[in-house]
């Protein structure tokens, strides 16, 4: 069979297959019509994320904890992101709504896990057993591989300039109001402190727990801060009636 009956049998995909200018033109012209599918309809919408009932900006003092939280490499081990998958929802609890991340910078999704997902760690241990836990890891889990973080009941938190934390916040999107920001340290000693009265801080942060979480009264640590954190998680968001909603809004827009 001489070339050119060989060039005239070449049809259909085999073109692509014998011609690498030809396959790399097509793919990216594939790979961009994919994409402006996919990118296009973001700029007709004001918001990605469907809201739902219940979410707020994390407390001052809870936005401490969760600095630490960053700070430590805590989300190196730990994710913040159950999938909609039969063994996580059943070991972790409801799959995460992406409105639960819509006020963290950055957000702490993820699939490594050395530990176990934290997305809706709050109010499922308590506080002294979090102080435990944080100070000897292996005393309440003795497999864990978690190394020790005693040195937060230790260290003062330092919040006088907490006020800049909710302003720079407030540039990417989070609804911190000018009360919030004025009274953020205020907010700190009010949700930490038991001595001291917590003013409207409940009313402008609807489900905020006040009380003093490491165990020591007498001042506010690093320790308070995380704990405080940590009891918030997944907390915000009555998840059936969140999903609901969510399934409603999906329908809706078919």
């Amino acid at each position: 069979m001489s070339d050119t009956q060989v060039q005239e049998k070449v049809t259909g995909h085999k073109r692509f297959e014998r011609n690498v200018t030809l396959l790399g033109a097509a793919a990216l012209v594939t790979v961009a019509i994919g994409g402006i599918v996919e990118i296009a309809p973001l700029f007709w919408i004001d918001n990605t994320i469907e809201p739902v009932e219940g979410m707020r900006p994390y407390t001052p003092l809870e936005q401490a904890g969760r600095d630490i939280y960053v700070r430590e490499g805590c989300y190196a081990c730990h994710s913040q992101m159950i999938r909609p998958f039969r063994d996580e929802v059943e070991r972790y609890g409801h799959y995460s709504l992406a409105a639960e991340s819509m006020y963290d910078h950055p957000f702490q999704w993820g699939s490594k896990r050395t530990g176990p997902d934290l997305a809706r760690v709050g109010g499922r241990y308590s506080d002294g057993w979090h102080v435990q836990h944080l100070i000897d890891p292996q005393s309440v889990v003795p497999e864990s591989v978690m190394p020790t973080y005693g040195f937060l009941a230790d260290a003062p938190l330092e919040f006088e300039h907490i006020a800049d934390n909710l302003v720079a916040l407030s540039y990417v999107g989070v609804p911190y109001t000018q009360t919030d920001i004025e009274q953020a340290r205020q907010d700190v000693i009010g949700q930490a402190d038991p001595d001291t009265a917590p003013g409207d801080l409940v009313e402008r942060y609807p489900g905020a727990q006040v009380r003093d979480f490491d165990g020591d009264p007498d001042r506010i640590t690093e320790m308070d801060a995380l704990v405080a954190y940590l009891q918030v998680l997944g907390t915000m968001v009555d998840v059936n009636s969140a999903a609901a909603q969510e399934v409603l809004a999906e329908e809706s827009g078919r």
